[in-house]
């Protein structure tokens, strides 16, 4: 198997394990593995948009849903969660791509590991 595909396997895999969840919570998520692998619920892509968390899972750059000026601070707590397996807690501005609206949000991210592999589980509410 491809690197690419067992990327898309464990996704498939940590969604099924996390789907009560993606499902039932309150807040909009996002598991994410890397640029190309990730996942969300749908209230995470109606937050931002999407038509359906399949379209925002397919495009390659999820940083550019956020406003430029919080990427920084993003970038810096998905490191502390991938190196020190420390959660954050930050306040960040996501762009809806459908209307341009900024909707401030509380972003909280978490590392987590599923087969051996260490993701960025990240749950996202309005402010």
């Amino acid at each position: 198997m491809s690197e690419q595909n067992h990327h898309e396997e464990l996704v498939k895999g940590i969604a099924g394990q996390l789907k009560p969840i993606m499902d039932k919570s309150e807040q909009a998520l996002y598991i994410y593995l890397d640029d190309t692998h990730k996942i969300c619920n749908k209230k995470f892509a109606n937050l931002l948009g999407y038509n359906s968390a399949k379209e925002w899972a397919d495009i390659d750059a999820p940083l550019a849903d956020i406003v430029e000026e919080d990427q920084a601070a993003v970038i810096s707590a998905y490191e502390n969660a991938m190196e020190k397996m420390t959660a954050s807690s930050l306040e960040v501005r996501v762009k809806n791509i459908k209307t341009g609206k900024v909707v401030k949000t509380r972003m909280i991210m978490v590392p987590i590991v599923y087969q051996g592999h260490l993701f960025a589980l990240h749950f996202l509410s309005r402010v």
